[in-house]
């Protein structure tokens, strides 16, 4: 049997705090704040949650990325795109679009209500320097593509990117920071179990009930979690519980970051600025 000191402990509880972004969109933003501004490989992650339109109806005009990756996971509604390559699309509930922005892509994004609500993240992952520049490129799956573990106790496991120790492969492959991305709901007592390189960093986002770490430090809903070290992750569903585990290997580089533009120097932001200025980010 494993001691408790090898698993990750929770050394964190994190709140969100409400802001707006895009064209007023009404977000809960755990990461990219100036309580958390980064957790090396992540850079941001918001929740939006709503049942009123007026939240988030205006959506995200055209804006310019470069140098990081965005994910976005829907529960809840839909999320129209476009972006300057020509390419649209429309994302679901419980599918998965990880766009790598690379050298440059200006996209759009517009989320709609579905059956009264709309619920979902954004992710942004850290690209390292040798990757800064490379070519954009989507990963988007529906919903049926994303693969579903089923558990003994009756618990869930949905594999967006990773692999579980039963093999169940997500979709989202040749990513650097080698992520781990899980959706898990568990009933009450139920306890998780998952296996974790010593080397990457790992937090847990609760999306609803509590869960405790091997030590019981408790994590209620809308609670973000950050774990140290250890061999593996160990959850237990203090009552029925579902939350996102998230892990990926640090890059340890220097981060200069002007908004969507996150480069190693200040240099490199400027060029960014003067690339989209020049209408580089479009499609010949």
């Amino acid at each position: 049997m494993d001691l408790p000191s090898s698993t990750r402990p929770v050394t964190r509880l994190v709140s969100g705090r409400e802001t707006r972004d895009g064209a007023g969109v009404r977000l809960v933003r755990y990461i990219g704040t100036p309580d958390l501004d980064r957790f090396d490989p992540f850079l941001l992650l918001d929740e939006f949650r709503s049942d009123d339109p007026d939240d988030y109806i205006r959506g995200f005009p055209p804006h310019p990325h470069r140098g990081s990756e965005t994910v976005t996971y829907l529960l809840h509604g839909r999320m129209r795109h476009r972006d300057s390559m020509g390419r649209a699309g429309l994302l679901r509930a419980g599918g998965v679009q990880w766009m790598t922005a690379g050298r440059g892509v200006e996209h759009s994004e517009m989320p709609e209500q579905e059956q009264g609500l709309l619920h979902g993240f954004q992710l942004w992952v850290n690209l390292p320097a040798a990757q800064k520049m490379v070519p954009p490129r989507y990963q988007e799956f529906p919903p049926d593509a994303i693969p579903e573990e089923s558990r003994p106790d009756g618990g869930r496991v949905r594999v967006i990117a990773g692999t579980t120790p039963a093999g169940t492969r997500g979709p989202v492959t040749g990513i650097a920071a080698e992520p781990l991305y899980l959706d898990v709901t568990l009933p009450s007592a139920a306890r998780f179990r998952f296996p974790l390189p010593r080397d990457h960093r790992a937090f847990v986002l609760v999306v609803a009930g509590t869960v405790a770490d091997a030590g019981g430090r408790r994590a209620g809903a809308r609670r973000l979690a950050l774990l140290g070290p250890g061999r593996e992750v160990r959850l237990d569903a203090v009552d029925p519980a579902r939350f996102l585990l998230v892990a990926g290997r640090p890059f340890g580089e220097p981060v200069v970051r002007q908004g969507p533009f996150v480069m190693n120097t200040e240099e490199e932001i400027r060029q960014a600025l003067a690339d989209y200025r020049s209408g580089r980010f479009r499609a010949p």
